[in-house]
């Protein structure tokens, strides 16, 4: 009895835990500039704070980014559209959610 009053007590903060947060401005600006997001298997992209990003899959890829009515956007050229996207946080997850509600994850890098 004692051991699943224990598991109760602890369920809630592991819930909590594993949950996304949708981020603000501030806070997408806050947790992107600088960084290095890791997609695995060896794809990643960083977010520098002159407002470039540097994508890798097989091979360079350069945009721009930016962050406007609390989306992440980005262009990537010779395109000229900025497609943009709400931004939730778990831990070291981040997480890219487009308008149709499809995701990518991401995990910031050491």
């Amino acid at each position: 009895m004692r051991r699943f009053a224990l598991i109760l007590a602890l369920w809630p903060g592991f819930l909590v835990a594993e949950e996304f947060r949708t981020l603000t401005w501030d806070e997408i600006l806050s947790a992107l500039t600088g960084q290095k997001l890791d997609y695995g298997k060896g794809i990643w992209q960083t977010f520098d704070d002159t407002m470039l990003t540097q994508y890798f899959s097989g091979g360079p890829s350069a945009g721009r980014w930016a962050v406007r009515e609390d989306r992440y956007c980005s262009v990537w050229p010779p395109s000229d559209f900025w497609a943009c996207y709400e931004v939730q946080q778990s831990g070291k997850a981040i997480r890219f959610v487009d308008d149709n509600g499809a995701t990518t994850d991401g995990t910031l890098a050491e």
